[in-house]
């Protein structure tokens, strides 16, 4: 067996490990979904809003990139509250 599997393997008798590894992957998946969901959202509502009003365009836009930036962030803000719960716990 290749040396580079050996400290992975060692890792893996541990479940408390495994158990901490798949709570981080499932925290950040489902805060990406959600953030998905939510960006999904925001441009929907863009497009409706400017085929019932196309002159408020200009304004609408800006709306439409500071709710993307700050919906986006969550996921971000999920894997570092993930790593941290990972490294500290």
């Amino acid at each position: 067996m290749s040396s580079l599997f050996v400290p992975l393997l060692a890792q893996a008798d541990n479940g408390v490990d495994a158990g901490k590894a798949i709570a981080l992957a499932l925290g950040i998946g489902l805060g990406s979904v959600g953030a998905g969901i939510g960006i999904g959202s925001i441009f929907a509502s863009m497009i409706q809003a400017v085929a019932r009003q196309p002159e408020l365009r200009g304004e609408l836009q800006g709306i439409q990139w500071l709710g993307f930036a700050l919906t986006e962030a969550v996921v971000f803000y999920g894997l570092i509250g993930g790593l941290l719960a990972f490294v500290l716990v």
